[in-house]
């Protein structure tokens, strides 16, 4: 398992930095809209069985909240709404993550089964899918290198609660949902987030309270990372399924590899436009 995920990670990785950074924001739109059709097909297994809507209906509703998000985009104020209301629900997922954790330990200690009664599974799909797909791709209009900074420190943040976590984790961040993360896991994120944030910022040529700005920034958007793959984590052991699919060797489906990014880049794309940090 970990040499495949190694493989595939090696054969990806360039692929995508060199995306990025090479191909202008039309084929980027394109090439996220195709990751995040196949989310949406992953999304549907996530729902369960039978799901509240059908599949095609649900890939046809993403495309055209798709198409609706790019129009908002060109509206700043309308697409500061969107990227806020968005960071508001990942907030409310704060407390839903909570309810779950409480719900599991009432099933546990009474014997019974943990099946979590979740409502509005499409919306919450749309939720994830929509606007990271719409704040990827205005980060990516703006710079190509701001899109690679947050994709960096998503990246970095997750090694480093990972070597973070294996060193020194004792005490559990979300037992019921995820057992394997642990607070000294988010410690080790957050300073790899610091890291990031000062190189990367260095290298776009952040300076001074803009600087100090991005590292806050960078903070609360690992943070909400953490989040995102909490919640996937939880519709993912709601369901009792390990991976949301099959598609990369070794890590699974597109939503287990984008999840943290669900929350993470509709928060770095609001900070960046709100904190007026562009390159």
């Amino acid at each position: 398992m970990l040499k495949q995920r190694v493989i595939t990670a090696l054969i990806l990785a360039p692929l995508f930095v060199w995306s990025v950074i090479a191909l202008p924001t039309t084929y980027i739109s394109i090439l996220f809209a195709v990751m995040i059709t196949i989310g949406a097909t992953e999304w549907m297994r996530l729902m369960g069985d039978p799901a509240p809507i059908g599949k095609y209906p649900f890939i046809g509703l993403v495309w055209l909240l798709m198409l609706v998000s790019g129009w908002l985009s060109q509206y700043t104020m309308l697409f500061y709404l969107l990227l806020t209301a968005t960071a508001l629900w990942w907030c409310y997922a704060v407390w839903l993550l909570q309810r779950y954790s409480a719900h599991v330990l009432n099933c546990e200690a009474q014997g019974e089964m943990n099946q979590f009664p979740l409502s509005g599974l499409a919306a919450i799909g749309v939720v994830l899918l929509v606007p990271s797909w719409i704040a990827m791709v205005v980060l990516h209009s703006i710079s190509p290198y701001w899109l690679l900074l947050m994709m960096v420190l998503i990246w970095g943040a997750d090694t480093g609660a990972y070597f973070s976590g294996r060193a020194f984790g004792k005490r559990k961040l979300a037992p019921q949902v995820s057992p394997g993360k642990s607070w000294e896991g988010v410690a080790g994120a957050m300073a790899m987030a610091v890291v990031v944030a000062l190189v990367g910022g260095v290298l776009l040529d952040v300076s001074g309270v803009a600087l100090l700005g991005l590292v806050f920034l960078s903070l609360i958007t690992v943070a909400f990372s953490i989040v995102g793959d909490l919640v996937e984590s939880l519709m993912k052991r709601r369901v009792g399924v390990k991976d949301s699919g099959t598609l990369l060797p070794g890590h699974g489906g597109v939503l287990d590899r984008i999840d943290s990014l669900t929350a993470a880049a509709p928060v770095f794309a609001l900070g960046v436009f709100l904190l007026g940090i562009r390159a």
